[in-house]
């Protein structure tokens, strides 16, 4: 699937460097641009949100994308889409859904606005996709992963209403 082609909505691919981490809030670590992105130490522990991303993307996304977002015969490779897809269309494509019509094929995104098991770690979900589509993640689960800051506590339990 290519993203739609609707001005405004193509970006430029994203590579390492785009990707790098320039900021840490809490564990929590953004690009230049301020878009969350993924962390890596030298002796491969990833960040909490991303390791918390490969989980949550495997409870919900891979029965349609594939393990490791390789792509299925039913929805695309998000590690290849991913490159070219920035994070406000990330968000509103998962949380709005979205349909696809072409080549005598439908595809139907469904929306998880309302499932706060997807909607509550959206960024989580987002850098382990864009931690995958960079080449920055290999495929499986991530071996060593940091420890789970308080802020990521605080934010789960109010964004579940727990």
């Amino acid at each position: 699937m290519f993203p739609l082609l609707i001005p405004g909505n193509i970006t430029a691919a994203d590579d390492k460097q785009k990707a790098a981490a320039v900021k840490d809030e809490d564990g929590k670590y953004f690009d230049s641009e301020g878009n969350p992105t993924f962390k890596f130490q030298n002796d491969g522990t990833v960040d909490w949100y991303t390791f918390s991303g490969y989980r949550r993307y495997h409870s919900d996304c891979h029965v349609c994308h594939g393990p490791d977002g390789v792509g299925s015969s039913y929805a695309p490779a998000l590690a290849t889409t991913m490159k070219n897809m920035d994070y406000p269309t990330f968000l509103s494509i998962v949380a709005e859904g979205r349909k696809n019509v072409g080549g005598g094929k439908e595809n139907v995104m469904p929306a998880f606005g309302d499932n706060k098991n997807v909607y509550c770690y959206l960024d989580d979900i987002y850098v382990y996709l864009r931690a995958r589509a960079v080449g920055a993640a290999p495929r499986g689960r991530p071996p060593k992963k940091a420890d789970k800051p308080e802020a990521a506590k605080a934010y789960e339990t109010s964004c579940m209403g727990e």
